[in-house]
């Protein structure tokens, strides 16, 4: 959090103590500060109109945050070449399973999200001691490691939210995603239905449709990992829950409501 502490020294002078990215207000608040008290021992009126209008301007600085904005289309082209190459990796191993959200205790670093893809059919999940970063395949168990393509979104989530997922219960998420989704203007309509071992997320006209519908052109990477809106919803259940996670579906019809169902495996 930026902070500004302003104290004096008993002799007039001003101390200022800042922790900021932006030196811009600080500075401005600084010269306005100092520009009053000079009018107030000068008994200068110029100095305390230039005073008050430089403490305007460096307030409303520090209260408006700075946001970059990024074309849709950028995004959505950046996202397609790692969508690609995950699908050349599974065509390649030629595996059709459903990749598995890794929960935090099967891998090494607790905080991290990982997808395990079998590439045998009923088989035990990896350890923590399997999930070596640097490694893309697992002997034993027989599967790859992928970074999941919703990996960078689910950690917006997080930073958003100012708390990580491992802390998080998905009674929480019911309640603290549709407005993390309004904010982050994905889309207004947005809502989590928790059952048994199924989670349902339905959301209305939201802004990465597009993207998903081009990542199910990718018919291993749709069926395997999933876009990247559910991939990161993937990574959040998986941390929420403590348990491994996989898309069931991710579906999207004519009126643009988006339904996926994720279903919580049991470890």
């Amino acid at each position: 959090m930026e902070t500004l502490t302003i104290t004096t020294n008993g002799r007039g002078t001003i101390i200022v103590d800042v922790h900021a990215r932006d030196m811009v207000p600080y500075v401005l608040l600084l010269l306005g500060l100092t520009s009053l008290l000079t009018s107030a021992f000068y008994s200068s009126y110029v100095l305390a109109f230039i005073g008050l209008g430089l403490t305007f301007w460096g307030t409303l600085f520090l209260y408006i945050k700075s946001t970059k904005y990024v074309k849709l289309e950028l995004l959505n082209a950046a996202s397609s070449s790692t969508l690609q190459n995950i699908e050349r990796i599974l065509a390649t191993a030629g595996t059709d399973l459903k990749g598995i959200y890794l929960p935090p205790k099967n891998l090494q670093d607790y905080t991290a999200s990982l997808v395990f893809i079998p590439t045998k059919p009923d088989q035990p999940l990896p350890t923590s001691v399997d999930t070596n970063p640097h490694r893309l395949q697992s002997q034993n168990p027989s599967g790859l490691f992928i970074t999941p393509p919703g990996l960078a979104l689910a950690k917006l989530f997080e930073k958003e939210l100012k708390r990580p997922f491992t802390e998080t219960r998905v009674e929480d998420l019911q309640k603290q995603l549709p407005s993390l989704f309004d904010a982050l203007q994905i889309t207004k309509n947005f809502t989590i239905e928790a059952k048994d071992n199924t989670i349902k997320v339905e959301m209305k006209n939201h802004i990465f449709k597009d993207l998903s519908e081009e990542t199910k052109q990718l018919e291993k990477t749709h069926w395997a990992v999933g876009s990247p809106l559910s991939s990161a919803l993937a990574c959040a259940f998986a941390k929420a829950t403590g348990k491994p996670v996989t898309i069931k579906t991710d579906e999207t019809n004519p009126e643009g409501t988006t339904t996926i169902q994720y279903d919580i495996l049991e470890s």
